[in-house]
């Protein structure tokens, strides 16, 4: 065999290889070292409409939970007297808004109070935009999965009304924060 034959050849193995080996090592990428599960914080829940329910807001007009559709939510159940843990999610639940920058106008926030108590005058004021929607005995209470209470949780609502995303008791904002950006950016609805 001529020297311009081997060298021929040799190319020949050498571009094989190189078109091989990427493709090789990706499955045994995918099989040996999996990619982690997820990249999200907070509980990806089995995506379902919630259903349409009809409430009252605390004044006592009536409210349909399809008028936020076309924006994401953030959705909070505790009772109207709000204790202090209801007072951080409030606090929360505006400051993950916030964040959001541009897009905050994209985002929704919700107070599905759980009993006949009046919220105090305070958290009327200092987190106005809030829906406060009187829920207590409505079906979509039933609808929200609590690990132990509905009022230790944080739900995201989809544009569709589909229920998305739960958050554990005591949270960490930054964290939802991240995943309310990568959803905002994701999304082309809402």
């Amino acid at each position: 065999m001529s020297e311009n034959a081997r060298r021929s050849r040799t190319s020949l193995w050498l571009i094989a290889a190189l078109c091989v080996v990427p493709v090789l090592a990706s499955y045994i990428a995918f099989y040996f070292a999996p990619p982690g599960e997820y990249t999200n914080y907070g509980e990806l829940l089995e995506t379902k409409p919630l259903p349409e329910a009809r409430l009252r807001l605390v004044d006592g007009s009536a409210f349909e939970l399809g008028r936020l559709k076309g924006k994401w939510v953030l959705l909070m159940v505790d009772s109207g007297s709000c204790d202090e843990f209801c007072r951080r999610k409030l606090f929360t639940l505006r400051q993950l808004r916030l964040a959001q920058g541009k897009d905050m106008e994209r985002i929704e926030r919700a107070w599905l109070i759980n009993d006949d108590a009046v919220p105090p005058a305070a958290a009327l004021s200092e987190y106005q935009g809030t829906w406060l929607v009187r829920a207590g005995g409505s079906e979509l209470l039933t609808q929200l999965p609590a690990a132990h209470s509905l009022s230790d949780h944080i739900y995201i609502v989809d544009p569709l009304g589909n229920l998305v995303l739960r958050y554990p008791r005591d949270a960490d904002p930054g964290r939802i924060i991240k995943d309310l950006a990568r959803l905002l950016k994701a999304s082309r609805i809402g």
